[in-house]
């Protein structure tokens, strides 16, 4: 039997060349304008190379050599794919770490460049797993500091970041970061807090309950419309009546 020819492990350069090469400039601009990359917009100035996700996670299992160095210089990447590539690898490097201080260098690394988890997806894709699962056996209070942030960004990270209590049964934290962010003026803060708050109700709809009693008549309509998305149509509108 022929044995398998080991791959040799790709640079930062093969790395960078490959996205370019994987780019379509028709799903660029169909990206430019979803991630509303116009001037004001939350993506201001955001550029796409065009890149499909299941061709980007075909990649980030290559790229699964590039140390974190290399994998910091990606994050700081004007592409947005390059970032995303990025947040990838550090998902995928804090899931196999082996040590305490393997795990707290990639959670340091990430917190320490968030100016480049810049847009919905990019911060979607990584805060619980990098984190939310740092904070599992740690203090939470990093996630009160981000919540409190003036970046957009930051506050997403906070609240997405309970994601990973949650799936582990944890809903206190998810709760306190929301009351936080209630009176946040930004339209993607109220749809995460609104999608984290269903999340909740999802695994213990009583517990969602108790915060909508005290909260739905001031909280935001939109973070009230996804919170309550799952619900029967009669308790939908009687929250949405207040």
């Amino acid at each position: 039997m022929t044995k398998p020819v080991p791959r040799t492990p790709l640079t930062l350069a093969a790395v960078r060349r490959r996205l370019r090469e994987a780019g379509n400039p028709d799903d660029a601009a169909f990206l430019q304008r979803f991630f509303k990359t116009g001037p004001g917009q939350y993506g201001e100035g955001d550029r796409f190379l065009g890149i499909r996700v299941p061709v980007m996670r075909r990649l980030a299992r290559d790229c699964r050599s590039l140390s974190l160095a290399d994998v910091e210089s990606l994050l700081g990447d004007d592409w947005h794919e390059a970032r995303l590539l990025a947040l990838m690898l550090l998902v995928d490097a804090y899931e196999r770490a082996t040590t305490v201080a393997e795990r707290t260098a990639i959670f340091r690394l990430y917190l320490r460049n968030t100016d480049y988890v810049n847009n919905w997806d990019l911060v979607d894709s990584s805060a619980a797993g990098i984190v939310g699962a740092h904070l599992a056996t740690r203090s939470r209070t990093r996630l009160d500091t981000l919540a409190r942030s003036p970046k957009l960004w930051e506050r997403r990270i906070a609240i997405i970041a309970t994601f990973h209590f949650i799936r582990n049964g944890e809903l206190g934290d998810t709760l306190r970061i929301a009351e936080l962010l209630l009176g946040d003026s930004h339209d993607l803060i109220h749809k995460a807090t609104g999608w984290m708050l269903r999340e909740v109700g999802k695994r213990d709809e009583p517990t969602l309950d108790r915060f909508l009693d005290a909260h739905a008549a001031t909280m935001p309509r939109t973070a009230l419309r996804y919170a309550i998305e799952r619900m029967s149509p009669a308790k939908r509108q009687r929250y949405m009546r207040r």
